[in-house]
């Protein structure tokens, strides 16, 4: 899995150019996490994408985007992952590196999840 780690313009409109290019591509992303950042004005993207060739092949399509100011694929050992379960015991949140939130996931079995990862 690759993460990749972008800073934007915070403005109306650049989720839509920016999961343009994956369309164009189509390159399915598996998580997105979206937010304000330390910067005003701007806010980081964090998309997680299965292929790393398919990654590589958008980045400079991203680039060229006017409300993309950086874009770049980011080391695993940065990667973070943390999931919400659901099961007749209530509503549980991890956090951890990827392997861990994965065999949490797999022991508890929960009725209902969802997964993302996550870097900065």
């Amino acid at each position: 899995m690759e993460v990749m780690m972008m800073l934007v313009y915070d403005q109306p409109g650049v989720m839509q150019r920016v999961m343009g290019e994956f369309n164009r591509k189509r390159i399915n992303v598996e998580t997105i996490v979206v937010g304000k950042c330390e910067m005003p004005e701007r806010a980081r993207i964090v998309l997680s994408i299965e292929n790393r060739e398919k990654a590589t092949s958008v980045i400079e399509h991203l680039r060229a985007l006017h409300e993309v100011i950086e874009v770049d694929l980011v080391s695993s050992d940065r990667h973070e992952a943390y999931a919400l379960l659901f099961s007749k015991e209530g509503v549980c949140r991890i956090t951890g590196t990827v392997e861990e939130v994965d065999q949490i996931v797999k022991k508890s079995q929960p009725e209902r999840y969802i997964q993302a990862m996550n870097a900065i």
